[in-house]
């Protein structure tokens, strides 16, 4: 049975899910601020928290594992210089979502903003 083990519905295999939690987070690494559907959004935001959490402490295990769930240098190096020393006091609460009060033209699909907290 399936008690207790709450993920978000979003793409249609774990692969899948596994591949877009890694592209939205490098790319809200990267830019600050993403839009996507709400869905994403909220499994975004419980990916990137526990990413941040990890860059406040600078040591090659938390880069090697930042890596591995991210798959992009380039996002690992960002998040350890720039992401994880501005939240260093901070204890979580790292993102926010921003809901959109329309819906996506094709379908009509709740659209969001994900951003970092100032």
């Amino acid at each position: 049975m399936r008690h207790q083990k709450h993920k978000y519905r979003v793409g249609s295999s774990p692969a899948h899910r596994k591949a877009l939690m890694k592209n939205l987070s490098s790319e809200l690494i990267d830019h600050g601020k993403i839009k996507t559907t709400h869905t994403k959004a909220k499994a975004t935001q419980i990916y990137v928290e526990k990413l941040v959490t990890l860059a406040k402490v600078d040591s090659v295990a938390n880069r090697r594992l930042a890596a591995s769930r991210l798959g992009n240098k380039l996002a690992v190096q960002k998040l350890f210089a720039e992401v994880g020393p501005k939240f260093k006091e901070r204890n979580g609460g790292y993102t926010r979502v921003i809901k959109t009060p329309d819906g996506r033209v094709g379908d009509g699909a709740p659209m969001s903003y994900i951003s970092f907290v100032d």
